[in-house]
Protein backbone atom coordinates (compact mmCIF):
# COMPACT_ATOMS: atom_id res chain seq x y z
CA UNK A 1 0.00 0.00 0.00
CA UNK A 2 1.26 3.26 -0.70
CA UNK A 3 1.82 5.93 1.76
CA UNK A 4 1.06 9.69 1.91
CA UNK A 5 4.93 10.15 1.60
CA UNK A 6 4.42 9.94 -2.50
CA UNK A 7 2.12 12.71 -2.06
CA UNK A 8 2.56 16.49 -3.13
CA UNK A 9 2.00 17.83 0.31
CA UNK A 10 4.93 19.12 1.62
CA UNK A 11 6.43 17.67 4.65
CA UNK A 12 7.14 19.94 7.79
CA UNK A 13 8.66 17.68 10.29
CA UNK A 14 9.22 14.24 11.92
CA UNK A 15 8.79 14.23 15.34
CA UNK A 16 9.06 12.15 18.66
CA UNK A 17 8.94 14.04 21.48
CA UNK A 18 6.59 16.74 22.52
CA UNK A 19 5.12 18.89 20.35
CA UNK A 20 6.25 22.97 20.78
CA UNK A 21 3.07 23.89 19.88
CA UNK A 22 1.72 23.10 23.27
CA UNK A 23 2.18 26.94 24.66
CA UNK A 24 0.39 28.47 21.26
CA UNK A 25 -3.41 29.93 22.57
CA UNK A 26 -4.84 29.78 18.77
CA UNK A 27 -8.01 27.24 18.66
CA UNK A 28 -7.65 24.73 15.71
CA UNK A 29 -9.96 21.59 15.34
CA UNK A 30 -8.35 18.21 15.30
CA UNK A 31 -9.63 15.39 13.63
CA UNK A 32 -8.61 12.01 14.75
CA UNK A 33 -9.74 8.79 11.89
CA UNK A 34 -8.15 5.41 11.20
CA UNK A 35 -7.75 6.86 7.35
CA UNK A 36 -7.05 10.69 6.33
CA UNK A 37 -7.10 12.10 3.02
CA UNK A 38 -4.15 11.46 1.24
CA UNK A 39 -2.21 15.02 1.79
CA UNK A 40 -1.90 17.01 -1.58
CA UNK A 41 -4.48 14.97 -3.12
CA UNK A 42 -7.52 15.93 -5.29
CA UNK A 43 -10.32 15.31 -3.26
CA UNK A 44 -14.10 15.07 -4.78
CA UNK A 45 -17.32 13.90 -2.53
CA UNK A 46 -17.79 11.96 0.80
CA UNK A 47 -16.53 12.26 4.01
CA UNK A 48 -13.01 13.24 3.11
CA UNK A 49 -14.22 16.43 1.69
CA UNK A 50 -16.48 16.93 5.06
CA UNK A 51 -13.87 16.40 7.20
CA UNK A 52 -11.25 19.05 4.74
CA UNK A 53 -14.19 21.42 4.57
CA UNK A 54 -14.27 21.19 8.82
CA UNK A 55 -11.15 22.10 9.07
CA UNK A 56 -10.67 24.96 5.84
CA UNK A 57 -14.10 26.49 7.70
CA UNK A 58 -11.84 26.41 11.03
CA UNK A 59 -9.00 28.49 9.57
CA UNK A 60 -7.07 25.19 9.91
CA UNK A 61 -6.13 22.13 11.48
CA UNK A 62 -4.73 18.79 12.16
CA UNK A 63 -5.86 15.54 10.78
CA UNK A 64 -4.58 12.76 12.27
CA UNK A 65 -4.51 9.40 11.43
CA UNK A 66 -2.72 5.96 10.13
CA UNK A 67 -0.57 6.61 7.68
CA UNK A 68 -1.79 3.62 5.36
CA UNK A 69 1.80 1.95 5.67
CA UNK A 70 2.24 -1.33 7.25
CA UNK A 71 5.54 -2.06 8.36
CA UNK A 72 7.55 -4.57 9.65
CA UNK A 73 9.21 -2.48 12.74
CA UNK A 74 7.19 0.80 12.39
CA UNK A 75 8.14 3.93 13.53
CA UNK A 76 7.02 5.61 16.96
CA UNK A 77 6.47 8.74 15.78
CA UNK A 78 4.77 10.52 13.27
CA UNK A 79 5.31 12.35 9.73
CA UNK A 80 3.32 15.72 9.03
CA UNK A 81 2.49 17.19 6.04
CA UNK A 82 1.07 20.38 5.19
CA UNK A 83 -1.74 20.74 2.74
CA UNK A 84 -2.58 24.49 2.71
CA UNK A 85 -3.93 25.14 6.10
CA UNK A 86 -4.30 21.42 7.68
CA UNK A 87 -1.63 19.68 9.10
CA UNK A 88 -1.72 16.26 8.31
CA UNK A 89 -0.07 13.84 11.12
CA UNK A 90 0.33 10.23 10.06
CA UNK A 91 1.34 7.20 11.95
CA UNK A 92 2.34 4.07 10.55
CA UNK A 93 1.02 0.61 12.01
CA UNK A 94 3.98 -2.58 12.53
CA UNK A 95 2.26 -5.96 10.80
CA UNK A 96 1.34 -6.98 14.32
CA UNK A 97 -0.54 -4.08 15.03
CA UNK A 98 -2.47 -3.91 11.78
CA UNK A 99 -3.62 -7.96 12.37
CA UNK A 100 -4.91 -7.30 15.76
CA UNK A 101 -6.13 -3.62 15.98
CA UNK A 102 -7.43 -3.12 12.32
CA UNK A 103 -8.35 -6.87 10.55
CA UNK A 104 -8.74 -8.26 14.28
CA UNK A 105 -10.56 -6.29 16.85
CA UNK A 106 -12.40 -3.36 14.60
CA UNK A 107 -13.04 -5.30 11.90
CA UNK A 108 -13.33 -9.26 13.28
CA UNK A 109 -14.78 -7.81 16.19
CA UNK A 110 -16.52 -4.75 16.64
CA UNK A 111 -18.13 -4.47 13.04
CA UNK A 112 -19.91 -7.78 13.59
CA UNK A 113 -21.01 -6.90 16.68
CA UNK A 114 -22.45 -3.43 15.83
CA UNK A 115 -24.12 -4.45 12.54
CA UNK A 116 -26.27 -7.31 14.85
CA UNK A 117 -23.99 -9.89 13.76
CA UNK A 118 -22.63 -11.42 16.84
CA UNK A 119 -22.32 -15.01 15.16
CA UNK A 120 -19.32 -13.68 12.77
CA UNK A 121 -17.49 -12.03 15.23
CA UNK A 122 -14.17 -13.25 16.76
CA UNK A 123 -14.08 -13.37 20.54
CA UNK A 124 -9.93 -12.69 20.82
CA UNK A 125 -8.26 -11.21 24.04
CA UNK A 126 -5.09 -10.82 22.29
CA UNK A 127 -6.52 -8.64 19.46
CA UNK A 128 -8.51 -6.41 21.95
CA UNK A 129 -5.55 -5.79 23.88
CA UNK A 130 -3.49 -4.80 20.57
CA UNK A 131 -6.46 -2.76 19.66
CA UNK A 132 -6.07 -0.68 22.85
CA UNK A 133 -2.34 -0.35 23.05
CA UNK A 134 -2.88 1.34 19.20
CA UNK A 135 -5.50 3.89 20.88
CA UNK A 136 -2.92 4.19 23.72
CA UNK A 137 0.21 4.85 21.24
CA UNK A 138 -2.19 7.02 18.89
CA UNK A 139 -3.32 9.11 21.41
CA UNK A 140 0.33 9.55 22.96
CA UNK A 141 1.09 11.02 19.60
CA UNK A 142 -1.77 13.02 19.08
CA UNK A 143 -1.51 14.67 22.31
CA UNK A 144 2.23 15.76 21.41
CA UNK A 145 0.46 17.98 18.74
CA UNK A 146 -2.35 19.50 20.86
CA UNK A 147 -2.79 23.19 22.19
CA UNK A 148 -4.37 23.97 24.88
CA UNK A 149 -7.36 25.88 23.41
CA UNK A 150 -7.70 23.05 20.28
CA UNK A 151 -11.50 21.23 19.87
CA UNK A 152 -10.78 17.63 19.10
CA UNK A 153 -13.07 14.97 17.24
CA UNK A 154 -12.60 11.56 17.05
CA UNK A 155 -14.39 9.21 14.28
CA UNK A 156 -15.64 6.23 15.00
CA UNK A 157 -15.12 2.27 16.24
CA UNK A 158 -11.58 2.36 15.33
CA UNK A 159 -11.09 4.73 17.85
CA UNK A 160 -13.48 3.93 20.87
CA UNK A 161 -11.04 4.11 23.54
CA UNK A 162 -8.70 7.34 21.93
CA UNK A 163 -10.52 10.08 24.19
CA UNK A 164 -10.46 7.70 27.45
CA UNK A 165 -6.81 7.66 26.66
CA UNK A 166 -6.28 11.35 25.75
CA UNK A 167 -7.42 12.00 29.03
CA UNK A 168 -4.77 9.85 30.44
CA UNK A 169 -2.37 12.02 28.63
CA UNK A 170 -3.60 15.34 30.50
CA UNK A 171 -5.80 16.74 28.24
CA UNK A 172 -8.69 18.70 29.53
CA UNK A 173 -10.23 20.30 26.52
CA UNK A 174 -13.50 19.36 24.73
CA UNK A 175 -13.57 15.75 23.33
CA UNK A 176 -16.72 15.40 20.49
CA UNK A 177 -16.85 11.75 19.17
CA UNK A 178 -18.77 10.71 16.31
CA UNK A 179 -19.95 6.90 15.40
CA UNK A 180 -20.79 6.33 11.42
CA UNK A 181 -22.03 2.53 11.92
CA UNK A 182 -24.96 1.57 13.76
CA UNK A 183 -24.47 1.61 17.79
CA UNK A 184 -26.42 -1.96 18.61
CA UNK A 185 -28.91 -2.49 21.65
CA UNK A 186 -27.80 -3.27 25.45
CA UNK A 187 -28.53 -6.82 25.18
CA UNK A 188 -25.92 -7.06 21.84
CA UNK A 189 -23.52 -4.76 23.03
CA UNK A 190 -23.11 -7.38 26.30
CA UNK A 191 -22.20 -10.02 23.60
CA UNK A 192 -18.68 -8.13 24.09
CA UNK A 193 -16.21 -9.23 26.78
CA UNK A 194 -14.78 -5.59 26.74
CA UNK A 195 -18.33 -3.80 26.48
CA UNK A 196 -17.55 -2.43 29.97
CA UNK A 197 -14.50 -0.80 28.97
CA UNK A 198 -15.56 0.76 25.99
CA UNK A 199 -18.70 2.42 28.03
CA UNK A 200 -16.42 3.81 30.30
CA UNK A 201 -13.86 4.94 28.00
CA UNK A 202 -16.65 6.84 25.36
CA UNK A 203 -18.20 8.63 28.89
CA UNK A 204 -14.41 10.52 28.90
CA UNK A 205 -15.62 12.16 25.80
CA UNK A 206 -18.14 15.90 26.20
CA UNK A 207 -21.05 14.78 22.71
CA UNK A 208 -21.27 11.59 21.29
CA UNK A 209 -22.99 11.89 17.60
CA UNK A 210 -24.64 9.20 16.16
CA UNK A 211 -26.24 9.34 12.74
CA UNK A 212 -30.20 8.44 13.88
CA UNK A 213 -32.19 8.58 16.95
CA UNK A 214 -32.32 4.52 16.96
CA UNK A 215 -28.70 4.88 17.63
CA UNK A 216 -28.92 7.70 20.69
CA UNK A 217 -31.83 5.73 21.91
CA UNK A 218 -29.52 2.10 22.03
CA UNK A 219 -26.80 4.39 23.42
CA UNK A 220 -29.15 5.55 26.25
CA UNK A 221 -30.95 1.92 27.16
CA UNK A 222 -27.36 0.53 27.19
CA UNK A 223 -25.91 3.13 29.38
CA UNK A 224 -28.92 3.22 31.69
CA UNK A 225 -29.25 -0.51 32.52
CA UNK A 226 -26.02 -1.20 32.11
CA UNK A 227 -23.77 1.21 33.94
CA UNK A 228 -26.56 3.37 36.06
CA UNK A 229 -26.45 6.46 34.00
CA UNK A 230 -29.00 8.83 34.45
CA UNK A 231 -30.78 10.44 30.81
CA UNK A 232 -31.88 13.76 31.23
CA UNK A 233 -34.58 15.38 29.05
CA UNK A 234 -32.27 17.55 26.83
CA UNK A 235 -30.02 14.87 25.37
CA UNK A 236 -27.38 14.91 28.46
CA UNK A 237 -26.40 11.77 30.49
CA UNK A 238 -24.60 11.33 33.55
CA UNK A 239 -22.49 8.51 33.70
CA UNK A 240 -18.89 7.41 35.31
CA UNK A 241 -19.08 11.00 37.39
CA UNK A 242 -19.48 13.26 33.88
CA UNK A 243 -21.70 14.63 31.73
CA UNK A 244 -22.49 14.43 28.56
CA UNK A 245 -24.29 15.09 25.24
CA UNK A 246 -25.36 12.47 23.13
CA UNK A 247 -27.37 13.41 19.66
CA UNK A 248 -27.89 12.05 16.38
CA UNK A 249 -26.55 13.84 13.28
CA UNK A 250 -27.53 12.63 10.34
CA UNK A 251 -24.69 12.66 7.48
CA UNK A 252 -25.39 13.39 4.31
CA UNK A 253 -23.72 14.30 0.96
CA UNK A 254 -23.23 17.36 -1.25
CA UNK A 255 -26.36 17.03 -3.31
CA UNK A 256 -25.43 19.78 -6.08
CA UNK A 257 -21.78 18.18 -5.98
CA UNK A 258 -23.99 14.82 -7.15
CA UNK A 259 -26.17 15.92 -9.51
CA UNK A 260 -23.46 18.15 -10.96
CA UNK A 261 -21.78 14.52 -11.72
CA UNK A 262 -24.44 13.73 -12.69
CA UNK A 263 -24.58 15.87 -15.91
CA UNK A 264 -21.09 15.15 -16.57
CA UNK A 265 -19.34 13.56 -19.49
CA UNK A 266 -18.01 10.70 -17.59
CA UNK A 267 -21.30 9.96 -16.07
CA UNK A 268 -23.13 10.18 -19.56
CA UNK A 269 -20.41 7.92 -21.36
CA UNK A 270 -21.11 5.39 -18.61
CA UNK A 271 -24.95 5.62 -19.01
CA UNK A 272 -24.67 5.25 -22.50
CA UNK A 273 -22.58 2.33 -22.77
CA UNK A 274 -24.66 0.42 -20.49
CA UNK A 275 -28.26 2.01 -22.11
CA UNK A 276 -26.99 0.49 -25.63
CA UNK A 277 -26.79 -3.07 -23.80
CA UNK A 278 -29.75 -2.86 -22.09
CA UNK A 279 -31.88 -1.07 -24.71
CA UNK A 280 -35.47 0.16 -23.61
CA UNK A 281 -35.64 -2.17 -20.33
CA UNK A 282 -35.66 -1.29 -16.92
CA UNK A 283 -32.77 -1.10 -15.11
CA UNK A 284 -32.27 -1.88 -11.14
CA UNK A 285 -29.07 -1.16 -9.91
CA UNK A 286 -27.63 -1.89 -6.36
CA UNK A 287 -23.82 -0.61 -5.61
CA UNK A 288 -22.50 -1.62 -1.81
CA UNK A 289 -19.78 -2.93 -0.72
CA UNK A 290 -19.10 -6.22 -0.90
CA UNK A 291 -19.83 -7.04 3.23
CA UNK A 292 -22.23 -9.23 4.72
CA UNK A 293 -24.10 -6.23 6.36
CA UNK A 294 -25.68 -5.21 2.66
CA UNK A 295 -27.99 -7.76 2.18
CA UNK A 296 -26.48 -8.49 -0.70
CA UNK A 297 -27.56 -12.70 -1.21
CA UNK A 298 -31.61 -11.45 -0.44
CA UNK A 299 -31.35 -8.97 -2.79
CA UNK A 300 -30.29 -10.87 -5.69
CA UNK A 301 -32.85 -13.64 -4.09
CA UNK A 302 -35.39 -10.96 -4.39
CA UNK A 303 -34.73 -10.30 -7.88
CA UNK A 304 -35.11 -14.01 -8.53
CA UNK A 305 -38.36 -14.53 -6.77
CA UNK A 306 -39.75 -11.61 -9.12
CA UNK A 307 -38.33 -12.76 -12.17
CA UNK A 308 -40.17 -16.59 -10.96
CA UNK A 309 -42.86 -15.33 -10.44
CA UNK A 310 -44.10 -12.88 -12.99
CA UNK A 311 -43.16 -13.67 -16.52
CA UNK A 312 -44.57 -10.85 -18.06
CA UNK A 313 -41.15 -9.11 -16.58
CA UNK A 314 -39.01 -11.44 -18.09
CA UNK A 315 -36.57 -9.96 -20.77
CA UNK A 316 -38.21 -6.49 -19.87
CA UNK A 317 -36.03 -5.63 -16.92
CA UNK A 318 -32.35 -6.28 -15.58
CA UNK A 319 -30.02 -5.74 -12.31
CA UNK A 320 -27.25 -4.42 -12.25
CA UNK A 321 -25.34 -5.16 -8.73
CA UNK A 322 -21.72 -3.38 -8.50
CA UNK A 323 -20.22 -4.94 -5.31
CA UNK A 324 -16.75 -4.07 -5.12
CA UNK A 325 -14.75 -7.12 -3.06
CA UNK A 326 -13.83 -5.94 0.58
CA UNK A 327 -11.62 -8.32 3.36
CA UNK A 328 -11.17 -11.29 0.97
CA UNK A 329 -8.63 -12.54 3.84
CA UNK A 330 -11.75 -12.96 6.51
CA UNK A 331 -13.70 -16.25 5.79
CA UNK A 332 -17.08 -14.79 6.07
CA UNK A 333 -16.17 -12.50 2.98
CA UNK A 334 -14.95 -15.34 0.94
CA UNK A 335 -18.30 -17.34 1.85
CA UNK A 336 -20.26 -14.26 0.68
CA UNK A 337 -18.66 -14.09 -2.62
CA UNK A 338 -18.81 -17.76 -3.29
CA UNK A 339 -22.52 -17.17 -2.64
CA UNK A 340 -23.09 -14.10 -4.67
CA UNK A 341 -21.46 -15.67 -7.53
CA UNK A 342 -24.20 -18.87 -6.93
CA UNK A 343 -27.34 -17.47 -6.85
CA UNK A 344 -26.12 -14.76 -9.78
CA UNK A 345 -25.16 -17.95 -11.34
CA UNK A 346 -28.83 -19.65 -10.71
CA UNK A 347 -30.95 -16.15 -11.78
CA UNK A 348 -29.14 -15.97 -15.21
CA UNK A 349 -29.06 -19.89 -16.02
CA UNK A 350 -32.72 -19.73 -15.41
CA UNK A 351 -33.96 -16.47 -17.62
CA UNK A 352 -30.98 -15.49 -19.68
CA UNK A 353 -31.72 -15.48 -23.31
CA UNK A 354 -30.09 -14.95 -26.56
CA UNK A 355 -30.66 -10.94 -25.95
CA UNK A 356 -31.03 -10.74 -22.43
CA UNK A 357 -29.03 -11.22 -19.21
CA UNK A 358 -31.12 -10.62 -15.87
CA UNK A 359 -28.26 -9.69 -13.84
CA UNK A 360 -24.89 -7.96 -14.58
CA UNK A 361 -22.84 -8.52 -11.21
CA UNK A 362 -19.77 -6.99 -11.51
CA UNK A 363 -17.27 -7.30 -8.32
CA UNK A 364 -15.58 -4.43 -8.78
CA UNK A 365 -15.89 -0.45 -7.91
CA UNK A 366 -16.64 1.92 -10.35
CA UNK A 367 -15.48 5.94 -9.68
CA UNK A 368 -18.23 8.41 -8.44
CA UNK A 369 -18.43 10.23 -12.15
CA UNK A 370 -19.54 7.48 -13.46
CA UNK A 371 -21.77 6.10 -11.08
CA UNK A 372 -23.49 9.29 -11.15
CA UNK A 373 -24.80 8.31 -14.77
CA UNK A 374 -25.68 4.81 -14.11
CA UNK A 375 -28.16 6.02 -10.91
CA UNK A 376 -29.38 8.22 -13.49
CA UNK A 377 -30.45 5.71 -15.82
CA UNK A 378 -31.81 3.54 -13.52
CA UNK A 379 -35.58 2.84 -12.95
CA UNK A 380 -35.16 1.64 -9.10
CA UNK A 381 -31.88 2.38 -6.90
CA UNK A 382 -32.20 -1.04 -3.95
CA UNK A 383 -30.66 0.02 -1.05
CA UNK A 384 -31.31 -3.06 1.29
CA UNK A 385 -28.90 -3.57 3.42
CA UNK A 386 -29.39 -5.90 6.57
CA UNK A 387 -28.08 -2.71 9.25
CA UNK A 388 -26.29 0.26 7.87
CA UNK A 389 -25.51 3.62 9.73
CA UNK A 390 -26.75 5.62 6.90
CA UNK A 391 -26.41 4.75 3.84
CA UNK A 392 -24.99 7.59 1.00
CA UNK A 393 -25.89 5.45 -1.59
CA UNK A 394 -29.65 5.68 -0.89
CA UNK A 395 -28.84 9.51 -1.55
CA UNK A 396 -26.30 9.85 -4.14
CA UNK A 397 -29.11 7.90 -5.68
CA UNK A 398 -31.69 10.46 -5.17
CA UNK A 399 -29.51 13.46 -6.06
CA UNK A 400 -28.75 12.02 -9.47
CA UNK A 401 -32.08 11.63 -10.78
CA UNK A 402 -33.57 14.05 -13.34
CA UNK A 403 -36.66 16.23 -11.81
CA UNK A 404 -39.12 15.27 -14.76
CA UNK A 405 -38.85 11.71 -14.67
CA UNK A 406 -37.27 10.25 -11.65
CA UNK A 407 -36.50 7.19 -10.38
CA UNK A 408 -37.85 5.34 -7.44
CA UNK A 409 -35.90 3.94 -3.97
CA UNK A 410 -36.83 1.01 -2.61
CA UNK A 411 -34.83 0.94 0.80
CA UNK A 412 -34.01 -0.94 3.47
CA UNK A 413 -36.20 -0.13 7.18
CA UNK A 414 -33.08 -0.80 8.63
CA UNK A 415 -30.58 1.76 6.96
CA UNK A 416 -29.85 4.60 9.22
CA UNK A 417 -31.32 6.73 5.87
CA UNK A 418 -34.77 5.56 6.15
CA UNK A 419 -35.39 7.60 9.47
CA UNK A 420 -35.66 10.60 7.55
CA UNK A 421 -36.35 9.43 4.04
CA UNK A 422 -40.02 7.66 4.31
CA UNK A 423 -40.75 8.39 0.97
CA UNK A 424 -38.56 5.95 -0.24
CA UNK A 425 -40.29 2.18 -0.21
CA UNK A 426 -39.76 1.08 2.71
CA UNK A 427 -39.29 -2.82 3.02
CA UNK A 428 -37.65 -5.53 5.31
CA UNK A 429 -34.45 -6.86 3.51
CA UNK A 430 -35.12 -10.45 5.08
CA UNK A 431 -38.54 -10.73 3.35
CA UNK A 432 -37.61 -11.73 0.10
CA UNK A 433 -41.18 -11.80 -1.52
CA UNK A 434 -41.84 -8.40 -0.29
CA UNK A 435 -39.30 -6.42 -1.70
CA UNK A 436 -39.75 -8.23 -4.76
CA UNK A 437 -42.81 -6.98 -5.08
CA UNK A 438 -41.47 -3.35 -4.30
CA UNK A 439 -39.00 -3.62 -7.46
CA UNK A 440 -42.52 -4.65 -9.22
CA UNK A 441 -44.58 -1.81 -7.45
CA UNK A 442 -41.79 0.76 -8.10
CA UNK A 443 -41.75 -0.79 -11.61
CA UNK A 444 -45.04 -0.28 -12.06
CA UNK A 445 -45.48 2.98 -10.62
CA UNK A 446 -46.95 6.31 -12.64
CA UNK A 447 -44.74 9.15 -13.30
CA UNK A 448 -47.10 11.10 -10.77
CA UNK A 449 -46.29 9.06 -7.84
CA UNK A 450 -42.52 8.89 -8.93
CA UNK A 451 -42.27 12.95 -8.63
CA UNK A 452 -43.83 13.36 -5.66
CA UNK A 453 -41.67 10.92 -3.88
CA UNK A 454 -38.89 12.23 -5.58
CA UNK A 455 -39.39 15.76 -4.44
CA UNK A 456 -39.69 14.48 -0.99
CA UNK A 457 -36.65 12.37 -0.95
CA UNK A 458 -34.45 15.42 -2.52
CA UNK A 459 -36.24 18.08 -0.21
CA UNK A 460 -34.60 15.80 2.58
CA UNK A 461 -31.27 15.05 0.95
CA UNK A 462 -30.58 18.66 0.53
CA UNK A 463 -32.13 19.88 3.98
CA UNK A 464 -29.47 17.20 5.85
CA UNK A 465 -26.54 17.12 3.93
CA UNK A 466 -23.06 17.11 4.66
CA UNK A 467 -22.58 21.05 5.40
CA UNK A 468 -25.58 20.23 7.95
CA UNK A 469 -23.88 17.21 9.29
CA UNK A 470 -20.47 18.58 10.36
CA UNK A 471 -21.28 22.20 11.31
CA UNK A 472 -23.81 21.25 13.37
CA UNK A 473 -22.04 18.62 15.43
CA UNK A 474 -19.02 21.16 15.74
CA UNK A 475 -21.79 24.04 17.01
CA UNK A 476 -22.88 21.32 19.59
CA UNK A 477 -19.14 20.44 20.41
CA UNK A 478 -18.74 24.55 21.04
CA UNK A 479 -21.03 24.33 23.86
CA UNK A 480 -19.77 21.73 25.98
CA UNK A 481 -16.61 22.36 27.87
CA UNK A 482 -14.79 19.39 29.97
CA UNK A 483 -14.15 20.39 33.15
CA UNK A 484 -10.75 22.05 34.23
Amino acid sequence: MQGPSAARGRPLSFRHGRSHLWASDVSRLIVASNRTATPGADRSGGLAVALADALTERGGGVWFGWSGEVLDHGSRGVRIFADGDIDFVLADLTRDEHAGYYLGYANDTLWPVFHYRVDLAHFDEAAFEVYAAVNRRFAGLLFQQLRRDDIVWIHDYHFLLFGHELRNNGWRGPIGFFLHIPFPPPEVLAALPQHQRLARALADCDLIGFQTKRDVGNFTRYMTEEHGAEAGEDGHLRAFGRKLRVEAFPIGIDPAEFARLADGAEAREAAGRLGRLIENRALVIGVDRMDYSKGLPQRLEAFGRLLDEHEGLRGRVSLLQIAPPSRENVHAYRELREELDRLAGRVNGDHSDLDWVPIRYLARGYPREQLAGLYRLARVGLVTPLHDGMNLVAKEYVAAQQPEDPGVLILSEFAGAAERMEAALLVNPHDIGGVAGAIRHALEMSLEERIERWQALDAEVRRNDVARWRRSFLDALDTVRAPA
